[in-house]
C-alpha cells in the first residue's frame, strides 16, 4: 500500500483535493487514473481509502470511500534529544524513531551541544517520509529547539527520565523503571553528555536517572534504544 500525506483533511471530509505538486506527482510519476484507489492519511490517526474523480497535473481531485481511525497506543513517548553535530545522525534517530512510534520530539540545547541551530522544515519532512514509509497513521509531533533549563522545569505531565553516562549508585534500567501504558519523557544529551550541573539540575525537578545499558552510546543510538524499550514493554 502507498500511502499519501494530507494534513488538512477532516475526519467528516467527503472529498480530498490535492495541491498542485502532489497532482503532478499522481498523474506523472504514478500515472494513476480516474477510478483508482488511494490511500490518505491526515497525520492524525486517521487512514482515508479515496477513489479519484478528477485528475490533472494541476489538480486531482477524490472521493473519500472509507475513514478509518486506528488503535490509539497503549503508551506516549516524548523523546527530548540534543542536536547531533553531524545533522544526518539527527534524521536518522528521527526516522527510525517515527517507525517505531514516538509520539512527540523536542530537540534541546545542552551545555555540551555543539549543534544549537536546527532545520525544523527537513526535520518534519523526514517524519513525514518515515510516518508514509511505515503506514503509520499518526505525525510525531516536532517542537522548536529548547534550552535545557527551561525544557526540565517547564514540562508536561509524565514520568520523565534523564539519561546520562555518569556512574551513579541510584541509577536503574529504563525497562525496569517503566509502567505500561504510561506517560513517558526520555531525556538524551549531546556528544559529550550532559553536563554535572544540567544533571543535578534535572534530578531537583523529578527526573530520575537511567541507563540505557553498559556501552557508551551515540546520541541517536541511546535515542533509539529508549524508543524501542517503551515500545516493547508496552507490545507485552
Amino acid at each position: 500500500m502507498q500511502l499519501f500525506y494530507h494534513p488538512d483533511i477532516a475526519e467528516e471530509a467527503q472529498q480530498i483535493i490535492f495541491p498542485r505538486e502532489e497532482s503532478k506527482h499522481i498523474v506523472k510519476v504514478l500515472r494513476k487514473k480516474e477510478g483508482d484507489l488511494l490511500h490518505v492519511t491526515n497525520g492524525k490517526g486517521f487512514l482515508f481509502v479515496s477513489e479519484l474523480t478528477l485528475i490533472t497535473p494541476q489538480q486531482c481531485i477524490a472521493k473519500v470511500i472509507e475513514a478509518k481511525k486506528e488503535e490509539k497506543p497503549k503508551y506516549y513517548l516524548h523523546m527530548a534529544v540534543a542536536p547531533t553535530k553531524m545533522n544526518d545522525r539527527y534524521e536518522w534517530f528521527l526516522e527510525k524513531a517515527t517507525e517505531i512510534g514516538v509520539m512527540e520530539i523536542t530537540p534541546i540545547i545542552c551545555d555540551h551541544s555543539e549543534r544549537k541551530v536546527v532545520k525544523l522544515d527537513r526535520f518534519e519532512r523526514v517524519l513525514q517520509s518515515a510516518m508514509k514509509q511505515s503506514l503509520n497513521f499518526t505525525l510525531p509531533k516536532l517542537n522548536t529547539p529548547v534550552r535545557f533549563s527551561e525544557f526540565i522545569s517547564d514540562t508536561p505531565e509524565g514520568t520523565k527520565f534523564i539519561a546520562h553516562c555518569e556512574n551513579e549508585i541510584d541509577k536503574k534500567s529504563l525497562r525496569s523503571s517503566l509502567n505500561i501504558g504510561g506517560k513517558y519523557l526520555i531525556l538524551i544529551g549531546p556528544e559529550g553528555d550532559f553536563s554535572s550541573e544540567e544533571i543535578e539540575l534535572a534530578k531537583q525537578n523529578g527526573w530520575n536517572p537511567i541507563s540505557l545499558g553498559s556501552t557508551r552510546l551515540r546520541t541517536e543510538t541511546a535515542a533509539i534504544v529508549a524508543c524501542h524499550t517503551a515500545a516493547l514493554l508496552n507490545e507485552e
